[in-house]
């Protein structure tokens, strides 16, 4: 039975965490509900290539816009979808910092659907040009046009935002796929997954310092994605809020975005688990606490974005603004009062339910809530976009939207593309992280050891005889085989101890003492990232600067050329960017990755290091190094095994 409020069911082992997580991929059964959720993904899929193909041709006349509402349902789709996104980086990037374990078992699939909501996003803007093949003339290059993008336009920072949002996630995404990428290449039985795990995996070992390297770049990516998380939506935000339109010139549109977008983003997590909670019997690894911390963060946010709505009303009310009290009275009783009132009931109404913990423990009831949450959010949208704009400040200007069967399609088929996006990808790679679960599992073990069965008492190891070792053999070093983290970490410091010096260590998932036990410095990785982040904001700024002051000097409504506020948006989206791309590239070079051959390979059971085993090499290059001293040395700290490792 499993304990209340525990993170991962009772009975698992390092074996079995990989086996059931590795198990969804490799197996050659797949679930009849994956082929109809992938079906349906597919349809609506082809309906987006379809209307997308009909706007290539027809042009953009075939939405719904006009005048006065020049945003339709194409800005109010991208604000969703970047809210969406947004729970992803959160989980991963504030939760880790905050270090809420409760993240471990969510995160990856947290992580993929944030890109994948943001490939849906992205699309919009480019589709809302009306000459979609000229995107490119966003980005700031050199042109034989001699133009440069407007940087004082809010439009430009989303570019630039959404942009930096995506290329980050896409790497934290990566970074932390690494380490499982190596245990489905160990683990795979066909030859061409197993190539294509390794090539991706960059011949990932395991290493000490591998391990060291890889907690300071995902710690510092934390670091840096968490401002960045707060920043997107609130530059989305400023698309409205640098407007004079009534009900958009508000300060409260980025802590309010950023809230609804949080809000968004984990009903559309919690709408995408619980059901494959369910088809893959994922109850063990994705508790009811998990569902339970969800649902009390969908309930508080909800609650800063009823503040959010009070204070929208208040504000227009006490303003004496006689457009902005219009605007109010016109959004809750006008001719769109029936998406209002609709939304208010989605996104205040609704999640009360969740101060209930009989509501909480209840996943089909969750998966109601979150599916009205997201309807809601988007209605949000909605109405902060077309009721701001269909009636202007003059009454020969109002008029009426509504969206075309286009828009609509347009709409649906990027659902399409991110379903199918997100079930091609719990096919091919492990939505939930492998070593950071058997990680939990160790500190669970050591911090709480009746939350786990005990183990049941192994027998004496028996250690196998040496094996001969042939005089003209290249020799990498002896190699010892221990069963859990603790006999390898106190093994790895009796060898220091001892006077080795070229020691490596192996393990399935990062072990916080080990790399101090074989004496491995600190990594230099945050002055790198430090010194790119500096490139970064200097950069951005000074490209601006000579853009706007130097190259195309261009006067816009007065203001000086040097417009440096406007400025500070763009650099700190490069400061992130740089700092960040350093990140990952210097701790990938620092591990002397992609390495698809190594001679730790050759050690025969050397593919259990990704799974459930711990490695000790003493190299052959040690000073202290001889083949019959080590080998009794290491002999003597009680392996399961010491082999000799081939160069």
């Amino acid at each position: 039975m499993q304990r209340s409020g525990q993170l991962i069911g009772p009975g698992h082992s390092f074996r079995s965490i990989t086996e059931k997580i590795t198990g969804m991929v490799l197996t050659k059964v797949t679930p009849k509900s994956w082929f109809a959720g992938f079906a349906l993904g597919f349809v609506l899929l082809m309906l987006l290539i379809y209307a997308v193909g009909y706007l290539f041709v027809v042009g953009v006349g075939i939405f719904g816009i006009n005048q006065p509402v020049g945003w339709g349902y194409d800005i109010t789709n991208l604000v969703w979808w970047i809210g969406i996104g947004h729970a992803g980086t959160l989980i991963s990037a504030i939760l880790f910092l905050f270090r809420q374990e409760w993240r471990t078992s969510i995160n990856r699939f947290a992580e993929a659907m944030t890109l994948f909501a943001v490939s849906c996003a992205g699309l919009f803007p480019i589709l809302h040009l009306g000459r979609p093949w000229l995107a490119y003339w966003i980005f700031p290059y050199p042109n034989t046009l001699g133009m440069w993008p407007q940087f004082r336009s809010p439009l430009v920072w989303d570019a630039f935002a959404i942009g930096t949002y995506a290329t980050v996630s896409l790497m934290f995404w990566f970074v932390g796929l690494i380490p499982d990428l190596a245990a489905m290449r160990d683990r795979a039985g066909n030859r061409w997954a197993r190539y294509i795990y390794g090539l991706l995996a960059l011949g990932w070992r395991g290493a000490a310092s591998h391990w060291q390297r890889y907690d300071t770049a995902y710690l510092l990516l934390a670091a840096l994605a968490t401002p960045l998380v707060v920043s997107v939506h609130s530059v989305v935000s400023f698309d409205f809020a640098t407007g004079i339109i009534p009900g958009w010139h508000s300060t409260v549109f980025p802590p309010y975005f950023v809230a609804g977008a949080i809000f968004s983003g984990f009903a559309m997590v919690m709408t995408l688990l619980i059901p494959l909670r369910k088809i893959y019997h994922l109850e063990d690894f994705i508790t009811m606490r998990h569902l339970d911390n969800m649902a009390k963060v969908i309930l508080a946010t909800g609650l800063f974005v009823a503040y959010g709505y009070l204070t929208e009303g208040f504000t227009a009310w006490y303003s004496g603004n006689l457009y902005e009290r219009f605007w109010l009275f016109n959004r809750s009783f006008g001719p769109y009062q029936p998406m209002f009132w609709a939304l208010m009931f989605c996104n205040i109404v609704t999640p009360q339910a969740l101060w209930f913990n009989q509501v909480r423990t209840r996943p089909k009831l969750l998966f109601m809530i979150a599916i009205i949450v997201n309807i809601g959010m988007w209605l949000e949208r909605y109405v902060i976009i077309v009721v701001s704009l269909h009636r202007d400040f003059l009454p020969s200007s109002w008029g009426i939207y509504a969206g075309t069967f286009w828009d609509r399609a347009t709409f649906i088929g990027t659902i399409g593309l991110f379903l199918t996006l997100i079930f091609l990808f719990i096919r091919v790679l492990p939505m939930i992280s492998i070593f950071e679960m058997r990680h939990l599992l160790a500190e669970t073990k050591k911090h709480d050891p009746d939350a786990q069965p005990e183990a049941p008492v192994a027998e004496p190891i028996q250690i196998a005889e040496p094996t001969p070792v042939d005089a003209d053999m290249p020799l990498y070093g002896l190699m010892a085989e221990f069963e859990d983290p603790e006999a390898l970490l106190e093994r790895a410091r009796q060898t220091y101890q001892a006077g080795y010096r070229k020691i490596a260590a192996y393990s399935p998932f990062p072990i916080e003492e080990l790399p101090a036990a074989i004496g491995l410095r600190r990594s230099k990785l945050p002055y790198l990232v430090l010194v790119g982040g500096i490139v970064g904001a200097l950069g951005g700024f000074f490209m601006q600067y000579y853009a706007a002051v130097i190259d195309y000097p261009w006067n816009v409504g007065g203001r000086p050329l040097n417009s440096w506020p406007s400025f500070i948006i763009v650099s700190f989206e490069m400061t992130i960017l740089v700092a960040a791309g350093v990140a990952v590239l210097g701790m990938l070079i620092l591990n002397g990755l992609p390495q698809p051959y190594h001679s730790v390979f050759n050690a025969p059971r050397f593919k259990l290091a990704s799974q459930d085993r711990f490695f000790l090499c003493v190299e052959a290059n040690d000073p202290k190094f001889d083949l019959a001293e080590t080998r009794h040395f290491l002999e003597g700290l009680h392996p399961a095994e010491v082999v000799a490792v081939e160069k």
